[in-house]
């Protein structure tokens, strides 16, 4: 019986013998193959990430001239030679000179997707300040008409640095940071 269990034993460590380095020969090779697999779906992912990059900077950088092009646009001194009163009436030229503003905005919204967070911000910022000059001019109880509006808020833009002017320094700061 002894010699039956020694032959049994030597029979099991035969074939543990044969079985355990192939067992851990076949787990190093699913090592190294998960890891060469890793390895290239990473390299793969980069070079999409860099091909979506080429691809959007140019779409990028279009929205950053059309939300230069709108800061310019909204530039108080600009947009009061732009739009013009029809009757001289204050308040019918400063809803005017607002609308006109929100429309412009209106129509670069879009833009939002290719800019920054923080130059979204700025950007809205500035229209918002411009608005809010418009308005603080407007209810200067002194100013009677269209006209006198006018030279009051460009009065005012000589003495303070127009909203869109530190938009547009920050969108250019911006655009020289990923150029």
């Amino acid at each position: 019986m002894k010699i039956l269990q020694i032959i049994e034993i030597s029979k099991i460590i035969d074939l543990l013998s044969y079985t355990i380095p192939s067992i851990v020969t076949g787990l190093i090779a699913y090592y190294f193959f998960l890891n060469h697999t890793k390895t290239e779906e990473k390299k793969l992912k980069i070079l999409a990430l860099k091909e979506n990059q080429k691809n959007s900077l140019p779409l990028k950088l279009q929205a950053y001239e059309r939300m230069t092009l709108f800061l310019e646009r909204i530039n108080p001194s600009k947009l009061l030679i732009r739009v013009t009163s029809v009757n001289n009436d204050k308040n019918s030229y400063t809803i005017s000179l607002i609308d006109t503003i929100e429309h412009e905005f209106e129509h670069n919204l879009a833009q939002q997707i290719y800019l920054s967070e923080e130059c979204w911000s700025v950007i809205i910022t500035s229209k918002n300040a411009t608005i809010q000059l418009i308005k603080n001019a407007s209810e200067n109880t002194t100013i009677e008409n269209a006209e006198e509006l006018r030279e009051v808020i460009l009065r005012k833009m000589l003495d303070i640095t127009p909203p869109s002017i530190t938009a547009l320094a920050f969108i250019k700061e911006e655009v020289k940071s990923f150029i």
